[in-house]
């Protein structure tokens, strides 16, 4: 876990924070998997949200220098995963997130707080 994933998890919370984003959850997995340090993840009320949360993440972290290294998701879906290298964001409308419950599939991390960080 370095200060550079810090940074950039603390900003995607911001990000998403100012698009009024849902339940925003950071889990901590660098001590449970070597695919990421942190998860990012948080709902919108309806698609167009989740797409102004998708835009204004990669918008905040593009200024910083942070260069996302692969997507999934579209426009018209209702998951998106923005993968940094050591932060993945995933961003769901709130039925398909309560659907993947992927707290519970990675409970073996620990979720924390943004001032955590």
């Amino acid at each position: 876990m370095n200060q550079i994933s810090k940074e950039m998890t603390k900003l995607a919370c911001k990000a998403l924070d100012d698009k009024k984003a849902l339940d925003i959850k950071i889990i901590d997995i660098h001590q449970v998997s070597v695919m990421a340090d942190y998860f990012v993840i948080a709902s919108g009320s309806n698609q167009n949200q989740v797409q102004a949360m998708m835009d204004n993440v990669e918008e905040m972290l593009g200024r910083a220098g942070y260069e996302m290294k692969h997507s999934e998701g579209s426009r018209t879906s209702s998951w998106i995963l923005m993968d940094y290298g050591d932060v993945i964001i995933h961003l769901f409308d709130e039925e398909n997130r309560l659907f993947y419950d992927l707290e519970r599939i990675w409970r073996d991390g620990k979720v924390i707080s943004a001032e955590e960080l």
